[in-house]
């Protein structure tokens, strides 16, 4: 049996064409390393789920695991004096390695850091193939298997291997695809407001890495602002990252008509899809902009209030579903298009900085048996041709992770530097005054 890649699959490995396009899921072990047990935990897991020998037909868009032997990619680093750098370069390496052309192939690497009492293992794999919701459990099932936390068997997942595709959830919800295309003009029009982000060279997709952590006093913060001011806890993420960016491009005040910075929402619709959704691998995306001028003096409760109002207005209008649309309409050119251009495309009609995505590991882990979060766990999300930039935060326990990813020929790491301490600067204030 084969299935059907869905829309935001395909344009995944149309992007692959122009630079790999890996994200990197790590969880803490607090165990010892041993390799050979930690590799035969890995393979044993992927081969129980059936994750192994997939063939990917390009032409008729459709993929298939054949199974077999797993034989993971398996490397090991030693930690030395800094674990975290060391894990931050790994990601990175990661962030720009291809996966083998092969016609067979596991679309997973893994590499363990090893700190002597404990160890990170880190997940790479090729995006079209799993939403980061589907790794966190499925990285969460090997953590345990290997500590012996839960009986093997109680460890599977049962998978549906091949999902519907976004065309039942289209043809099942018309009014959706109406109430996109109306918002197509909005779109258009935020577009032409926008700032542009200036690249060296487009074609340089190099990606590099930063990791920083907030504690619980940020966290609560944030939950204390999100009640008291009346927005989503996202909100707040992405006018935090609106403040931060907007001492890179000072320029905008002078433009005569593209003075907003926008940012955008990658936004997991799976539960649209019901059910048998839930339990699949594949990833079921949808994102959604939003600009703002960020006029210097701008207070953070005024900035979150008009992103509340236009996310209000996502949510209501299902305007999510215009980023389909536009993939769609995208995909259908891209065949015509140079690589020179495949690499401009977005950069001149998406205008985006950054994007945000959110992931709470408490509440994902806890659907199955209601416990704390086993263990730490940490995102990274590569840029990928819509945005040079990516925020990826990880709620865990009560701390939030918070990695970086960013072009280099966009951003240089002090420009990086500076927009984390503005980002952590906007979040721990909300513990000061979250009411003000």
């Amino acid at each position: 049996m084969a299935g059907r890649l869905n829309l935001f699959q395909r344009m995944m490995l149309r992007w692959r064409e122009l630079h790999p396009y890996n994200p990197v899921h790590v969880v803490l072990i607090p165990a010892p390393l041993d390799r050979a047990r930690l590799q035969a935990c890995i393979d044993r897991h992927l081969e129980s789920l059936g994750l192994t020998g997939l063939v990917v037909d390009l032409k008729r868009w459709r993929f298939r695991y054949a199974g077999g032997p797993a034989n993971a990619d398996l490397s090991v680093r030693a930690a030395g004096a800094d674990p975290i750098s060391v894990l931050s370069a790994e990601i990175e390496r990661e962030f720009n390695a291809w996966f083998p052309d092969e016609i067979r192939t596991t679309p997973f690497r893994f590499v363990a850091v090893d700190a002597g009492g404990e160890f990170h293992l880190a997940l790479a794999y090729d995006h079209f193939v799993a939403g980061g919701d589907s790794i966190a459990l499925l990285l969460r099932d090997i953590a345990e298997r290997y500590t012996g936390g839960v009986p093997a068997e109680a460890a599977l997942q049962p998978l549906e291997m091949y999902p519907a595709t976004y065309r039942s959830l289209l043809l099942r919800h018309p009014l959706w695809v109406l109430q996109g295309l109306t918002g197509l003009p909005r779109m258009v029009a935020s577009a032409r407001r926008s700032f542009r982000p200036r690249y060296g060279s487009a074609g340089d997709q190099y990606n590099a890495f930063k990791l920083f952590s907030l504690g619980p006093g940020a966290l609560d913060g944030l939950r204390g602002a999100s009640k008291a001011w009346g927005v989503t806890f996202n909100d707040l993420l992405m006018a935090s990252v609106l403040q931060a960016l907007a001492p890179l491009a000072p320029e905008r005040a002078r433009q005569p008509r593209r003075r907003e910075l926008a940012v955008a929402s990658i936004v997991n619709i799976r539960d649209d899809f019901g059910p048998a959704a839930r339990a699949a691998l594949s990833p079921f995306l949808a994102s959604f902009r939003v600009s703002h001028p960020v006029p210097a003096g701008i207070g953070l409760r005024e900035l979150v209030r008009a992103v509340h109002a236009e996310t209000a207005r996502v949510k209501a209008k299902r305007a999510d579903l215009v980023s389909l649309l536009a993939l769609g309409v995208s995909g259908l050119m891209w065949p015509f298009l140079s690589l020179r251009l495949r690499a401009r495309f977005f950069i001149k009609y998406h205008t985006a900085w950054a994007g945000v995505t959110t992931l709470n590991v408490n509440t994902l882990w806890g659907r199955r048996d209601g416990r704390d979060a086993p263990f730490d766990y940490i995102r990274a999300v590569p840029t990928g041709p819509l945005c040079p930039m990516v925020f990826a935060v990880t709620t865990v326990r009560d701390v939030l992770h918070v990695g970086v990813s960013y072009r280099t020929a966009a951003f240089s790491p002090a420009a990086i530097d500076g927009v984390a301490k503005e980002f952590v600067r906007c979040v721990e204030s909300l513990r000061e005054e979250p009411c003000s």
